[in-house]
């Protein structure tokens, strides 16, 4: 790339500093606030993937429930609008993380993974929600040789649970997707869809207010307490009155502290380039349209959108003390620089293409890397979150516990160990943000060291935590 830095920051800074996925005409018009006190048979808040899953579940499940959902900003607002797209069936955040924590029940877990992706995509096609759906595969890519290593033993470990994946050498690799920064290959056909995550936000709220859900946007919710047999759900303007309710809130962890323990928010960055002309998308391939992810610690992943722009997005994630989030840390040139830099050093063959969108947004991570499950008020309140990157498949799957362990059944999913135990709490402020920027740190070092990890990253691994995103 014979950009100069000024080059690239320029290129940043022109693009549109917004997510691309919400930034069209067809976005729908945000739900009016609470404004009243209501009462319900169960309140969701959060209206991201997770919390309308669990309203349209439980519609199903009991037609004629009093179902409402409260949203601080508008459905979507946070993960559920800014992620990659990359739906997949894993509920452990890979098969390799989720047998180093749930040996005994990664069968049963991989098998409720394609089976809720499975569903996921009947939903949208009886529910008539076009969430522009690629069943185009996922391809891990290796850059360094330590990581070609790594893909043979993904693919041993897939191969002895029962799945087929294909690796490729170099040429073959890049007979796929032409880079000259690749080393080999591992391609998984039927893993992982592509979705336009806006889409999917924006069907899913329309088929909750047709099960009858009430969603009031602009309504962020201040206290749940105890009010005699029910909890009462206050908002600034507002209260609903309920026997039960599902904290879908994710990295925000509102509005029990609790939560903040096992769940912090880590940012993430993304870039969206200009739609690609004909010439530039034969001079890198890319025919099977692919998720793609690069098996670095600090990877990046990126993929096709339906016209033809590229997202790219990854590496740089950062955490803020005390859980700082907002729209302060959303737009971090360093990072964004950085990660434009990787982008032309993947594709010098793209110099000249521009960036339309930039825009980044709080991942939810535990020290597991999956979904973690908590209660409170004697069960009555149940909450979910910490998909660490991997929520767009996941939340449903985590939506239908929710429900099973609010009404208090006794399910597959509930039995799992995975949803009775919870991870291994972060430590509190103002521990935790030097404890974690030193990991960071650790994490970038092992991948200088061809992976190697030092001692630190090794004694976390034994005692089965870590930090990722």
């Amino acid at each position: 790339m014979t950009l100069p830095d000024s080059g690239i920051e320029r290129l940043v800074t022109e693009a549109r500093p917004t997510v691309f996925w919400s930034d069209r005409p067809e976005a729908p018009t945000a739900n009016r606030a609470l404004g009243q006190r209501r009462r319900a048979d169960l309140v969701i808040i959060g209206g991201g993937f997770t919390g309308l899953w669990t309203a349209l579940h439980a519609a199903r499940q009991e037609p004629g429930r009093e179902i409402v959902i409260l949203e601080a900003e508008v459905c979507g607002f946070g993960a559920s609008s800014r992620n990659g797209g990359f739906c997949a069936v894993s509920l452990t955040h890979g098969l390799l993380n989720g047998i180093a924590h749930w040996p005994d029940e990664i069968a049963t877990l991989d098998r409720m993974g394609r089976q809720n992706l499975a569903e996921l995509i009947a939903d949208c096609e009886s529910l008539q929600i076009d969430a522009s759906i690629e069943r185009s595969g996922e391809l891990c890519v290796a850059t360094a040789s330590w990581q070609s290593d790594h893909l043979v033993e993904m693919r041993d470990v897939a191969r002895a649970h029962g799945s087929q994946l294909e690796l490729l050498d170099e040429t073959a690799v890049r007979g796929q997707l032409d880079s000259p920064t690749y080393r080999s290959g591992l391609w998984d056909p039927d893993g992982t869809v592509m979705v336009d995550p806006a889409r999917l936000v924006w069907g899913l709220q329309r088929s909750c207010i047709d099960a009858g859900v009430r969603i009031y946007d602009n309504s962020r919710v201040n206290d749940v307490s105890r009010v005699g047999s029910a909890l009462e759900v206050s908002t600034e303007d507002g209260v609903v009155t309920a026997p039960k309710v599902v904290v879908a809130t994710n990295a925000w962890g509102e509005p029990g502290r609790s939560i903040r323990r096992y769940v912090v928010p880590v940012y993430d960055h993304v870039l969206m380039t200009e739609p690609l002309g004909q010439e530039q998308l034969d001079s890198i391939g890319w025919s099977n349209r692919q998720g793609v992810g690069d098996s670095a610690n600090q990877f990046h992943y990126y993929r096709l959108t339906a016209d033809n722009r590229i997202l790219w997005g990854g590496y740089d994630a950062n955490y803020y003390r005390g859980n700082g989030m907002g729209p302060e840390y959303e737009l971090r040139t360093g990072s964004h620089v950085t990660i434009a830099h990787h982008f032309f050093d993947t594709f010098p063959q793209l110099e000249g293409v521009r960036f339309s969108h930039r825009w980044a947004g709080p991942i939810g991570t535990t020290s597991k890397f999956a979904a973690a499950f908590g209660s409170r008020h004697d069960g009555d309140l149940v909450w979910v979150g910490g998909y660490t990157g991997l929520g767009v498949g996941a939340s449903r799957w985590g939506a239908r516990t929710a429900i099973d362990l609010v009404d208090g059944q006794e399910t597959e999913r509930t039995e799992l160990r995975m949803v009775r135990k919870k991870p291994f709490p972060f430590p509190p402020e103002p521990l935790r943000n030097p404890v974690i920027q030193f990991t960071r740190r650790q994490i970038a070092k092992a991948d200088q060291n061809e992976g190697q990890l030092g001692v630190w990253l090794r004694l976390l691994e034994r005692f089965g935590v870590g930090f990722d995103s």
